[in-house]
């Protein structure tokens, strides 16, 4: 038969392997096998975040890919080709017994449809070859086939049904389809934003601030692939010209990252702006539990990018807040998408949980002690 003493003794014994499983290693892995050294042994490097490291690690300001939309000349993009609808009028300057003065009645010579070997046929002109070239060099080459036919004479081109000068906004946005570059579509943002802006926004601005940050802008041209980037690296200055049968899609690509242990608010958050600190996602979810966090344990897990290189290798990056200058190696660390922010547990916070489970035991020993005492009464 079992005395209280022995049952004491198990049920302290359980107690503290119980405690010492839940405490240590505590709500998340172990780290104290984590050192500042890359060693094949581990499967991850190590690196402490200081004022000299963090340098290599900073978010930059603006996108990778500068804009470029400064060197798109209208001139030299519109070009056209067959199957476009061109609106010709010829003037002469003086007047004349051909075509009026510009201030008199329009010479419209009507829509001047571009054939399939790339001319039109301009009455009194002729046949124009007009495929390849700009609206300015179309009316350059009709000035100069009238030749003596007309004094000094003033053409105006304009395109009236531009088929070929579109490009095609497909995906979420709000009215895909496709889109006259003619209507001051200059750049994918004007295309995305005619074509209503993305899905979820509030208006033909396009989405802004963490929406922005979560939609994905692919551009194809001539079936290759030549720009994918998140819609905010756009509005922060990566956006880029467009060209006619220029394929945009605009697709939803959450960003998130993920926090652990000792934190006011644990769980996979998404990344609210294009350029995000370590302090700001530390304070996104209420910064560190007072009670429970290790401020010398705050680890950034990061996998390497096996995407575009397989041997790739992981890296942990740890940062000691108890040191003031942490603070701001914390505000220029810039966090990435599918990041792990991990924070410890303190050491005293672990023994907490081991003397509270003992004293649990202790309770339930002493109500059971009392119990024996009263059937030992009877």
């Amino acid at each position: 038969m079992l005395t209280f003493a022995r049952i004491a003794g198990i049920l302290l014994g359980l107690s503290l392997g119980i405690g010492a499983c839940t405490a240590l290693p505590g709500d998340g892995p172990w780290m104290g096998g984590a050192q500042t050294t890359s060693t094949e042994a581990l499967p991850f490097d190590v690196i402490d975040l200081t004022p000299t490291t963090v340098a290599a690690y900073r978010q930059p300001v603006t996108p990778d890919r500068p804009s470029s939309t400064s060197h798109l000349s209208p001139a030299q993009k519109l070009t056209v080709a067959p199957g476009d609808s061109l609106k010709v009028r010829i003037f002469e300057r003086y007047g004349g017994n051909i075509f009026p003065t510009i201030q008199g009645q329009s010479a419209d010579l009507g829509i001047q449809r571009v054939e399939p070997d790339g001319t039109i046929k301009v009455p009194v002109v002729g046949v124009v070859r007009v495929a390849g070239l700009d609206l300015n060099q179309i009316e350059r080459r009709i000035i100069q086939q009238l030749g003596n036919k007309v004094q000094e004479p003033e053409v105006i081109v304009e395109f009236d049904a531009p088929r070929n000068l579109t490009v095609m906004v497909a995906g979420d946005v709000k009215n895909p389809g496709r889109v006259s570059i003619l209507e001051d579509v200059r750049t994918v943002v004007d295309a995305i934003n005619k074509a209503g802006g993305p899905m979820g926004s509030s208006g033909a601005g396009g989405a802004t601030g963490s929406a922005a940050n979560q939609i994905q802008v692919v551009v194809r041209r001539d079936g290759q692939m030549i720009l994918t980037a998140q819609f905010s690296d756009l509005l922060a200055g990566g956006d880029i010209p467009v060209q006619k049968g220029d394929e945009i899609v605009v697709r939803p690509n959450p960003r998130v990252f993920t926090v652990l242990g000792a934190v006011q608010k644990s769980g996979n958050v998404e990344m609210s702006k294009h350029n995000l600190s370590l302090l700001e996602a530390l304070g996104t979810v209420g910064g560190l539990s007072d009670q429970r966090a290790n401020k010398t344990g705050v680890y950034v897990f990061r996998m390497g990018d096996l995407d575009t290189n397989p041997t790739a290798r992981a890296r942990v990056f740890r940062l000691d807040l108890f040191q003031p200058v942490s603070i701001f190696v914390a505000q220029q660390f810039g966090l990435q998408a599918r990041d792990v922010i991990y924070v410890t547990n303190a050491p005293l916070y672990e023994y907490d949980k081991i003397l509270t489970s003992i004293y649990r035991t202790f309770s339930i020993l002493s109500v059971m002690q009392g119990n024996i005492s009263l059937t030992s009464s009877y």
